[in-house]
């Protein structure tokens, strides 16, 4: 009897867009595991219908992305560090039990990127209060950053994350502001985009062509479209910036082993996104 190929996917909606499944189908076929990563779109209360069939469709783990990467929390039975420090999880493992534990790929994928562009910020500001904020600002907490400032359009959510960095980052100085403009940017030199303000064509900028100034590194997490309006002004005012892609891989990355139990085949990885990207 043949067995079925373990299944391993993206959980979050929208997703249609997503470049994860080249990623790690390439990294299975290259270390010869029998399993295929999909895409499991799942609209606003579909996610725990999903999760009580993951046995049954035999899916042994997956990532989970925008909006779901902190309601995931109450559905799982063992948590990493990582996830109960920053309180959103993007990967998640089905045991042989049927019992889900979750980590934290994200702020390690976004400190790997980091590492590989050579940045080592000192302040910093961030648009977005939700999962993907609070990995990346853990992943600066982590990295010793002097001052991260936060804004989100959801003043609450920006409080709640604030509260808990201020008590796990004595050291890192963190503020909320309460409009865009008060995040100071002419004293900061890194501006994070983690909303999803920008994925969609109607989007608008969310910053200013005065707001931007020399020295300062864009990074939008955002890598569908490649080019943000937000990316796209950067370029304009001839500023270092970057997209999410590099987040992307290296979240994968890690996430792989995960998953896998071995080491991931990065090259195969990064090729395989590039190919996808040239497809997009």
């Amino acid at each position: 009897m043949t067995l079925k190929p373990k299944l391993y996917g993206l959980v979050g909606f929208p997703i249609q867009h997503s470049l994860s499944p080249g990623i790690h189908n390439a990294a299975f076929r290259a270390l010869k595991i029998k399993a295929k990563y999909k895409l499991f779109q799942l609209k606003p209360g579909q996610l725990e219908n999903f999760l009580n069939s993951l046995t049954q469709k035999n899916i042994r783990g997956f990532n989970v992305t925008y909006p779901y990467k902190e309601e995931i929390l109450k559905f799982l039975s063992g948590k990493s560090t990582g996830v109960k420090e920053i309180g959103a999880a993007n990967t998640v493992v089905v045991g042989k039990d049927g019992k889900l534990k979750g980590f934290n790929t994200d702020y390690l994928g976004f400190m790997a990127h980091l590492k590989e562009l050579k940045l080592n910020p000192k302040q910093a500001a961030i648009i977005g209060a939700g999962g993907a904020a609070k990995a990346v600002c853990f992943a600066l907490a982590k990295m010793k950053i002097s001052q991260l400032c936060i804004y989100d359009i959801d003043k609450f959510k920006a409080l709640s994350l604030f509260k808990k960095l201020n008590s796990s980052f004595p050291k890192t100085k963190f503020d909320v502001a309460s409009c865009f403009e008060d995040l100071k940017l002419a004293d900061k030199d890194l501006l994070i985009n983690a909303s999803p303000v920008g994925m969609h064509q109607a989007d608008p900028c969310l910053v200013a062509s005065g707001d931007l100034h020399a020295g300062l590194f864009v990074y939008d997490l955002i890598y569908s479209p490649l080019q943000t309006k937000l990316i796209i002004l950067a370029k304009e005012r001839k500023l270092n910036f970057s997209n999410g892609l590099g987040m992307l891989l290296y979240q994968g990355v890690f996430a792989f082993k995960h998953f896998s139990g071995k080491t991931a085949p990065v090259k195969i990885m990064q090729e395989a996104l590039l190919k996808g990207v040239m497809r997009k």
